[in-house]
């Protein structure tokens, strides 16, 4: 059987597949802070049958330029995956403690990451360029690699089933909005574009990152707080969080008020800017894709919530001709067939 673990700040999901991936077991635990996630983490694992398994499958973020496809765990390059943490750390560091906590359970059991980078290892050159000194881009691999690949390219998938169109034939823009949020444009079953870049700060307003901003406030916030501190607001402290101090989206609703009406205007206006930030990215992907069979949300905020699909959707004509979707996201389900699709028991 293979064992999927995904590990992420907030929450810690398993899944054990058999051959058929068909899910034989599964557990799902919400994190309340870090000091707990070693525990939560050490208590679902036990409850895994060793005998059981035969390969152990890790979503992992962020794997740069070194790791892209699905790639054996070792000691080397574990080191290597580490060196990337401050890419990602809401869920670079999260998702190694998973692997080693495995390491430690589970020894002699075989353990592949999958990266999130992978769906978007062919963006058009157009696409992931940033527009800096050559030498500078080239030396540290600033370059667009994109993020919630796994979940982006399983939803699509998956539309393009309901329609009962080849995925290779159609254009499909998806919005995985949760706690992290980011927008794709697949044309003809590719990833052409996507709104997250170097690191998942880049593109949408999200619960507690910033999304795109002016380079300038960046560098005004490393001169007045310095490089941690400016980290940890960007990462933890903007977003819906910053405008209106409450991160969770379920809560920012109900300061708002149901339905929808004005009963706390920071809320309110955090909400608004987070569906303008959206809405703005899906015309733009209408315009690079030269039109959009699909419109696909997924995530606990996307496909969770009635009422942000409504938001996002109100007043865009451009979705005349476009079906819309609400697909659950399978990422474990997604890890499982890419293992067994590359057969590593060889």
């Amino acid at each position: 059987m293979i064992l999927v673990l995904n590990c992420g700040s907030q929450s810690i999901k398993w899944k054990l597949f058999n051959e058929k991936l068909e899910v034989a077991e599964e557990g799902k635990r919400e994190v309340l802070n870090t000091v707990d996630f070693e525990k939560i983490l050490q208590e679902e694992l036990n409850k895994i049958d060793r005998t059981k398994l035969d390969l152990i499958g890790h979503r992992v973020v962020h794997g740069k330029d070194i790791f892209i496809e699905p790639t054996k765990i070792t000691e080397e390059n574990i080191g290597k995956l580490e060196a990337l943490n401050h890419l990602a750390p809401l869920h670079n560091p999260f998702n190694i403690m998973g692997i080693k906590a495995c390491q430690n359970i589970f020894k002699g059991i075989q353990q592949i990451a999958v990266f999130d980078t992978e769906f978007f290892k062919d963006l058009p050159e157009i696409a992931c360029t940033y527009a800096l000194p050559e030498e500078i881009a080239k030396e540290f691999g600033f370059r667009r690699y994109g993020f919630h690949g796994i979940s982006h390219e399983y939803v699509a998938k998956k539309a393009a089933e309901k329609i009962k169109k080849p995925f290779g034939k159609i254009n499909i823009i998806t919005c995985h909005l949760g706690g992290g949020a980011s927008i794709t444009a697949i044309k003809s079953g590719i990833a052409i574009d996507t709104s997250m870049g170097f690191t998942p700060m880049e593109g949408l307003v999200m619960m507690t990152r910033a999304g795109d901003i002016d380079s300038g406030i960046t560098l005004e916030l490393v001169e007045k707080f310095g490089l941690d501190r400016t980290k940890d607001i960007l990462n933890k402290e903007s977003g819906v969080k910053g405008i209106c101090g409450e991160g969770e989206m379920l809560k920012v609703l109900e300061m708002v008020g149901a339905p929808y009406a004005p009963d706390d205007k920071k809320a309110r206006l955090a909400l608004d800017v987070f569906v303008y930030s959206i809405k703005k990215y899906i015309g733009a992907y209408f315009a690079i894709l030269g039109g959009c069979d699909v419109l696909v949300f997924t995530g606990s905020i996307g496909s969770g919530l009635k009422i942000t699909r409504d938001l996002v959707c109100k007043d865009l004509k451009i979705l005349k001709k476009t079906k819309i979707f609400a697909i659950e996201t399978d990422e474990e389900f997604a890890i499982a067939s890419k293992i067994l699709k590359t057969n590593f028991r060889k």
